[in-house]
């Protein structure tokens, strides 16, 4: 039996495991803090640091607010790095305002249950 599951907000399918997780993180970085009536500290500062410029200090924060998200919403993942592919950073998509980062991290598919071992190192990425 899968260790979570739910639905897709995408097409209603169901998912399960790491599936699940990945959506579950893209809930928490896309929600601004404040902005559900019932759960105003859910959410991460990410999209509040969208459009600032590509600055050292500015980075700092973008990965500080992921990882403080991660920490207070998803206990079935654990960052461990946080870097940016050459890929999806092409001198064009950084003119056209595109930035992608992938966060490299473990599952740990029983944390809900009080159990933190990883089982996989998985990436997402943004």
């Amino acid at each position: 039996m899968p260790a979570s599951t739910g639905l897709s907000r995408v097409d209603g399918q169901p998912l399960s495991d790491f599936d699940h997780v990945r959506q579950s993180l893209g809930v928490i970085f896309t929600t601004r803090l404040t902005s559900r009536v019932l759960a105003r500290t859910f959410g991460s500062a990410i999209p509040g640091l969208l459009g600032q410029p590509l600055t050292p200090a500015d980075l700092m924060k973008f990965y500080l607010a992921i990882v403080i998200a991660v920490e207070l919403w998803e206990p079935r993942f654990v960052v461990t790095s946080i870097a940016y592919p050459d890929a999806s950073n092409s001198p064009k998509a950084l003119g056209q305002g595109r930035f992608g980062v992938r966060i490299a991290g473990g599952y740990r598919p029983n944390a809900l249950a009080g159990d933190f071992t990883v089982a996989a190192a998985v990436s997402v990425i943004l």
